[in-house]
């Protein structure tokens, strides 16, 4: 199976996304008009968001804001499973968006959504390795080899759960050298040359640019996550909460999500 530098790849086909996600909807953040009935979408909300969504919703909360004068996005970006742990014992957030339905159910099983999640995005792994591919790794065949330097997303979050997918269907036993928490933890052992190769998801090679290379593989089409976000009940300010969701959701919201090299829901 030949290999491909997933960098070129997702230029070709992310403009093609955003194009097509820009428009799937057309709600926007924006302040309602004066006597529209509709709640001021007015100060802070705070938004625990998957680790692999650190840049497209870093963006997007400053688009936004700049939509909606006077108020402030907050960011708790983390791993899918620790972050519904924190909600679920009680963490204050107007917004959850996870990298995985597992993980959005584990807090609406515990905590009362405002309206039902709904699926904003999808995603799916690529192998990252350091710039210049100094370990030589060609496929997800030398992810067993235990010469390899390997690290990889624990198995209870998101991109561990669908690392052990595609390990399954390729028929691999892979010998990872360290298991890491969130993906951003992984890349990093990545772009800092510590391990020779990592599963990340496609849109975290693609926000690295240049720092490490990318390389596809056709198990990955098998276990794509999707991404659901919803507002919590009893948010600290459910006016703003349902708004960044409308925003999330939006043809503004899905194109820079398509940008990232996000597919659509």
């Amino acid at each position: 199976m030949p290999n491909l530098r997933i960098t070129s790849r997702i230029a070709a086909t992310g403009l093609a996304a955003a194009l097509a996600l820009a428009g799937c909807g057309q709600q926007t953040g924006s302040t309602p008009a004066p006597g529209s009935g509709a709640p001021e979408v007015t100060g802070n909300v705070t938004v625990f968001a998957a680790a692999s969504l650190t840049e497209t919703f870093t963006q997007l909360g400053e688009d936004f804001e700049a939509a909606n004068p006077g108020t402030k996005v907050r960011f708790n970006f983390g791993g899918s499973s620790a972050l519904a742990q924190q909600l679920n014992q009680g963490a204050p957030a107007d917004v959850f968006a996870s990298a995985a339905p597992a993980n959005m159910k584990q807090v609406t099983d515990t905590r009362t959504v405002t309206d039902a999640p709904r699926t904003f995005a999808k995603n799916r792994l690529a192998i990252a390795v350091p710039k210049g591919n100094p370990g030589r790794i060609a496929g997800l065949a030398d992810f067993a080899d235990a010469g390899k330097k390997i690290a990889l997303c624990a198995e209870q979050v998101p991109c561990g759960a669908a690392s052990k997918k595609v390990f399954e269907l390729a028929k691999i036993t892979p010998q990872p050298d360290t298991l890491e928490q969130d993906v951003k933890a992984v890349l990093t052992k990545v772009s800092l040359g510590e391990v020779d190769g990592a599963l990340v998801y496609r849109t975290d090679v693609k926000a690295t640019g240049d720092k490490v290379e990318g390389i596809e593989f056709a198990e990955s089409a098998q276990a794509v996550n999707d991404y659901p976000i919803a507002p919590l009940a009893k948010a600290p300010n459910a006016a703003v909460a349902k708004a960044f969701v409308d925003f999330v959701l939006s043809g503004e919201g899905r194109a820079v999500l398509g940008a990232a090299g996000f597919d659509g829901p």
